[in-house]
C-alpha cells in the first residue's frame, strides 16, 4: 500500500457515517479486506443494524487486533458499539517505529471499508500502552474526525498537528512498571489539560494493565456525553509536543 501524503502528515480522510454505501455486516467479527501486509477486525454488535458508535482500539506493542478485540469486544458488544482493531504493520505503531505513514494509512484504508459496511453515529479512537500514546496523538491531530479519546496506561503524546477538540480520558497505574505514572499518566494528562483540552484522568491501584472495570469507566464516560455538546478548544501552541 503506498502512503500519500496526508497519512506521512497523521491525517485521516475517511469519514464513516450513519448511512452506509452498501449493506451492513451482520453481527460478529469480521476481517476487512485491505490489501498485502494490512490487517484489521471490524466487530460488530448484536441487534439491528441501526447508526452505531465505533471505537478504534489500538493493540500495544508486539500485540495484534485480536488482543484488542480480547479487552474491548465484550464490554463493548454490550453497549451497542463497533469495535474497530487495526493491527501495525511493524511490531508497534509508525509514530513509534519510524515516522507516521504506513498505520495511518491503513487506518483510514480501514475506516473507508467500514462506511461501506457499518452505519456509524459517532467515533471515539482508543489504545493501550504504545496503542494509547498512538490514539492520543492521532486523536488529537484528528479531532475533527473522533469527539473522544480512551488512552489507558499511554506513555506520551506527541501528535503531528491540532485539529478540533476532542475529550480526552485516561488511566494509568501506580505501580506500573512498564511506563511509570509519574512521566507518563500523569504529566501527559496534565500537558493536555495545560492545553485546553477536556482530560479526566482515573489514576488507579495497579500496574501495566487494562482492565474490564477500565474498559467499562472509559466507555460510560465516553457515551453518556452528548457528541455535539460544546466543549473548550485547546490553546493553540500549548506545552504538546509535536511530532517524536
Amino acid at each position: 500500500m503506498a502512503v500519500p501524503r496526508w497519512a506521512a502528515d497523521g491525517r485521516l480522510v475517511s469519514r464513516p457515517s450513519a448511512q452506509p454505501a452498501g449493506v451492513p455486516l451482520p453481527a460478529g467479527v469480521h476481517e476487512l479486506s485491505l490489501g498485502p501486509q494490512a490487517a484489521a477486525l471490524l466487530a460488530v454488535p448484536p441487534g439491528e443494524a441501526l447508526a452505531r458508535p465505533l471505537l478504534v482500539f489500538l493493540h500495544g506493542a508486539g500485540g495484534a487486533a485480536e488482543q484488542s478485540l480480547a479487552a474491548v469486544g465484550g464490554i463493548a458488544a454490550e453497549r451497542g458499539v463497533l469495535v474497530l482493531a487495526p493491527t501495525s504493520v511493524a511490531a508497534t505503531w509508525d509514530l513509534i517505529a519510524g515516522g507516521l505513514g504506513r498505520d495511518v494509512a491503513v487506518l483510514d484504508a480501514a475506516l473507508a471499508d467500514v462506511s461501506e459496511r457499518a452505519a456509524v453515529s459517532r467515533v471515539a479512537v482508543g489504545g493501550f500502552s504504545d496503542g494509547a500514546s498512538y490514539a492520543l496523538s492521532l486523536g488529537v491531530a484528528n479531532g475533527d474526525l473522533f469527539d473522544a479519546v480512551l488512552a489507558f496506561s499511554p506513555g506520551f503524546v506527541a501528535p503531528p498537528g491540532l485539529e478540533g477538540h476532542p475529550r480526552i480520558w485516561i488511566s494509568h497505574g501506580t505501580h506500573d512498571r512498564v511506563l511509570p505514572v509519574e512521566r507518563c499518566g500523569r504529566r501527559v494528562s496534565a500537558d493536555l489539560a495545560a492545553a485546553g483540552y477536556d482530560v479526566a484522568y482515573d489514576e488507579f491501584d495497579g500496574g501495566h494493565v487494562v482492565t474490564p472495570d477500565l474498559v467499562t469507566a472509559a466507555l460510560d464516560w465516553w457515551l453518556n456525553e452528548d457528541p455535539a455538546a460544546p466543549h473548550r478548544s485547546p490553546a493553540r501552541g500549548g506545552p504538546l509536543q509535536r511530532g517524536r
